[in-house]
């Protein structure tokens, strides 16, 4: 983490970096101004996965804090991919708007705001346009929360994107649906397609319709299907943790003691992946948070010179998998 130790002049004059937030002090003018100077941020080189958090997460975070992370994919051709740990929270909102403590996601190249979150609503996952992404905390001096924030970050193959001068009915099949299938909820999906008249399109989708059949005309009233809500289930359900018994000599490589009982359950990823990313070819189940947690088991070994066993409860740590993703593994993409 960075921390920024920003002198303030007597003079200073104080202008936060949005409008929407709140500078109401020279320190805190400050701190918003050198948390959008680049050469306070701290860089990560990204070659595998890792995390960014907040100080001291999952306890309460500091006071007066502005801390900026900028993530680089050693590729060009790879994408940078942010999940929030579930457990989330920092000063709630005023007005609907985080002014005061909050983590906000950038594209550095494009000096756009992907996003800035506050409360205990946790964020949803964000996908780099390129291969930077920066992260920028801020707290003020009053009302720090817990836990703060996690964010784990892992690689991801650049997919093909379409033009965004081009019309989206102009796109090849190809192009449009790997566009369609990055998008989250039906209403993105409907604003990205015709962003001037998405809502009409919206309610054009759930309008009862005459549907003929034979001769005969039915009117069935079309009920509201939940898109989002399917989307989200198969996100939650393809690919997640689930119990796997494993053989504690296999799983710890020990051929000199016997443990008992000899299996313990625990949580590993499984499931498929039909639907990780279009024109991925090999798309696997994989591990995005791993944890090492402990287990009080019997532990026998023979003596030496073979005088008995000698017996005792021992801890042993096994992998657990808390969460999992699908991670396209095919080479030949990007």
């Amino acid at each position: 983490s960075l921390l920024l130790g920003l002198p303030v002049s007597a003079g200073a004059t104080c202008r936060p970096f949005a409008p929407d937030l709140v500078c109401d002090s020279l320190s805190r003018c400050a701190l918003l101004e050198g948390a959008r100077d680049p050469k306070h941020e701290k860089v990560v080189r990204v070659s595998t996965d890792g995390t960014v958090k907040s100080p001291d997460f999952p306890h309460t975070y500091p006071r007066n804090k502005a801390l900026v992370w900028r993530l680089i994919a050693a590729s060009e051709n790879t994408q940078i991919r942010l999940t929030f740990d579930e457990r989330f929270g920092l000063e709630e909102p005023e007005d609907g708007i985080c002014k005061y403590d909050f983590v906000e996601i950038e594209e550095p190249a494009e000096g756009t705001i992907l996003g800035r979150w506050c409360g205990s609503q946790r964020p949803g996952r964000q996908v780099s346009k390129g291969n930077q992404i920066r992260i920028r905390f801020v707290s003020d001096q009053y009302l720090p929360s817990k836990p703060g924030f996690c964010i784990h970050y892992s690689l991801v193959p650049h997919t093909e994107k379409p033009d965004l001068c081009v019309p989206p009915s102009l796109h090849s099949v190809d192009v449009l649906t790997a566009a369609v299938s990055g998008f989250s909820t039906v209403e993105d999906v409907m604003k990205y397609l015709e962003p001037d008249r998405w809502q009409l399109d919206m309610e054009n989708l759930y309008k009862p319709t005459w549907h003929a059949l034979g001769k005969t005309f039915l009117h069935p009233k079309k009920s509201r299907v939940d898109l989002n809500a399917l989307k989200e289930e198969v996100r939650l359900y393809s690919c997640t943790p689930r119990n796997f018994s494993v053989s504690l000599r296999e799983e710890l490589r020990r051929t000199d003691a016997i443990f008992w009982p000899g299996c313990l359950l625990v949580k590993r990823c499984g499931g498929n992946c039909a639907c990780c990313a279009y024109g991925c070819h090999d798309c696997q189940c994989a591990p995005a948070k791993v944890t090492k947690k402990y287990h009080e088991v019997l532990q026998l070994k023979l003596r030496s010179g073979g005088r008995g066993l000698q017996k005792s409860l021992t801890d042993v740590h096994l992998e657990h998998h808390e969460e999992c993703a699908c991670i396209c593994k095919d080479s030949s993409r990007g």
